[in-house]
């Protein structure tokens, strides 16, 4: 935070009047740049001095309001423009997101469903393959480590006071270990699809990354950096990935409940965010998913998606378990 405040020269004066807000009292702490940035601003005063803590008012919108506009956004909220003539501002309380929303993202269902639900997206935990840098892909030779598990058990103690009405699982060996121990303890269905298991990656699958760069050096390099254009023997595997995460999304959305979790892997868990968010597969290695971090959406009766929260792993960094890769 600035020591001092801000010059208030060439800043209109909003307000002469006192103005009561209702801002929560967790507000400041949650994003005190507020109180740093917007120096100078007098609100509900004569003399120039910080803002109130939080209040979700822009330069901009002040200065727009000053100008005469009626209205001034509040997030997710409008209040009465604020003028020289001291015009009352009404607020909703901050929730910190949309309780609602539409036409942010497009929706992932064929119709509308019967309630919202949230959907926790899980990547397996750290497997034999990973440890030894070889690519993976759909085989099931690669089994989960001693490391995978410990972080399994981190992600189902962080998950522990959420009530889920299902778990979904990709059927390959380090998936279902993961998703089997995230689901310990629990009564209902655990349920595996094939729409999420992991890409085929063929002939490549087994291979130490350094020999698939060494042996097949332009295949590696598109597989790397162009995936929109990896192919093996005119197989686009990250294409394919899309479909399925497409249908993937459509069968955990149309299961029963209101809070699902989703057991998979790096690959179809990048095609389920990025299709989520509205992204092609050229933005593929847009979003990075480390092993047991653990991802949530929303999505409301529409069909359409919000992203709540993105690759957590603070779970991991528990008893000096924290590999990411």
């Amino acid at each position: 935070m600035n020591s001092s405040p801000a010059p208030a020269q060439n800043l209109p004066r909003v307000m002469t009047t006192p103005v009561a807000y209702s801002v929560p009292s967790h507000v400041a702490t949650m994003n005190p740049k507020f109180t740093s940035t917007l120096w100078g601003i007098s609100i509900g005063c004569e003399k120039a001095q910080p803002i109130v803590s939080n209040c979700r008012v822009s330069v901009t919108g002040v200065r727009a309001a000053a100008d005469g506009s009626r209205e001034v956004g509040f997030g997710t909220t409008k209040g009465v423009a604020l003028n020289g003539n001291g015009t009352m501002v009404t607020e909703r309380p901050f929730t910190g997101g949309a309780i609602d929303f539409r036409r942010a993202t497009a929706p992932l269902t064929p119709k509308p469903m019967e309630n919202a639900k949230t959907v926790v997206l899980v990547r397996h935990g750290l497997s034999s393959w990973n440890e030894e840098g070889r690519v993976q892909g759909s085989s099931d030779k690669s089994v989960l480590s001693d490391v995978g598990k410990l972080q399994a058990i981190r992600v189902r103690d962080s998950l522990s006071q959420l009530d889920f009405d299902r778990c979904f699982a990709s059927p390959i060996t380090r998936a279902k270990t993961s998703a089997e121990l995230i689901w310990e303890g629990r009564e209902k269905p655990l349920v595996y699809l094939d729409t999420l298991r992991e890409a085929n990656l063929h002939f490549l699958e087994g291979m130490l990354n350094s020999e698939a760069r060494e042996q097949y050096p332009e295949l590696f390099r598109s597989w790397r950096e162009d995936p929109l254009n990896f192919n093996v023997n005119g197989v686009y595997p990250v294409v394919e990935l899309w479909a399925k995460a497409k249908l993937a999304w459509e069968e955990i959305l149309s299961a029963p409940g209101e809070r699902l979790l989703v057991v998979t892997h790096k690959s179809i868990l990048r095609a389920m965010l990025c299709t989520a968010l509205g992204l092609g597969p050229d933005r593929f290695r847009g979003v990075d998913v480390h092993n047991a971090g653990v991802s949530t959406f929303t999505v409301n009766t529409r069909g359409e998606p919000m992203l709540a929260s993105l690759n957590r792993t603070a779970h991991l960094h528990v008893d000096g378990v924290h590999y990411l890769d």
